[in-house]
């Protein structure tokens, strides 16, 4: 999964040269540290052995990575990422997948069900907040993300709906008691108080600017699910 990761992350940084430009010109391609052959070069050692690696696990994971995962990390940026909606789905999809891939890899699938739900919900939360803080950028690029089409408010009033519905369906585990006490006692103090936070700035001020710093707040809710789930 690391080098599955660094593959996409590196392989999004190839197709974003021009965006990033203008939204991250502080990454390496912009500032020129690494070109842009080094990276699709990288891009594709890091795909082949993630491949690989895989195959050692059992037949379904291997299914996973090769006809499903990278296909999907290609289509993203090459495709869907520019698509309103579609594009922070897929690779909401893609987050959630990594956590189904362990559970197969260690005949467990459904063990990690709620933690793949969890990921695809905060991460689609993200990727929308993200395109509302990369507004300027993907306009310049001739992208269609949601915030392009439907304005920055729609987008905003999508966030808070997101918001809402993913704070209370983190709440359902516990209630389910599929998990205990202490994941709900991280789950209140590292996920639910970030996401009033954020419902409030998303409320009253969606800027740019707070879009930005609300994307970090809510990497860091993912952290937090992933210690409560493993605590709780």
């Amino acid at each position: 999964m690391v080098f599955l990761s660094a593959a996409a992350n590196a392989f999004n940084d190839y197709m974003d040269f021009e965006t990033d430009t203008i939204n991250r010109p502080n990454r390496p391609l912009p500032k020129e540290k690494i070109s842009k052959k080094s990276a699709i070069i990288a891009t594709i050692l890091l795909f082949v052995t993630g491949i690989t690696l895989s195959a050692f696990l059992n037949r379904d994971a291997f299914i996973i990575v090769s006809l499903i995962t990278v296909p999907l990390m290609i289509a993203y940026s090459l495709w869907f990422k520019g698509w309103p909606l579609i594009g922070n789905i897929v690779v909401s999809l893609i987050l959630g997948l990594a956590f189904i891939f362990a559970g197969v890899a260690f005949d467990n699938p459904w063990g990690l069900i709620v933690p793949a739900l969890l990921a695809f919900g905060f991460t689609l939360l993200r990727e929308l907040v993200k395109d509302i803080a990369d507004l300027e950028g993907d306009r310049s690029a001739g992208l269609r993300t949601f915030p392009i089409l439907a304005g920055e408010e729609k987008s905003a009033t999508l966030a808070v709906i997101l918001t809402i519905v993913i704070g209370a369906g983190a709440l359902a585990p516990y209630f389910l008691g599929l998990y205990g006490l202490k994941f709900f006692i991280i789950l209140i103090f590292g996920i639910e108080f970030p996401l009033v936070y954020v419902l409030l700035i998303l409320v009253k001020s969606p800027t740019i600017t707070n879009c930005k710093r609300i994307a970090q707040i809510l990497k860091a809710c993912i952290f937090a699910g992933l210690l409560a789930v493993y605590l709780g």
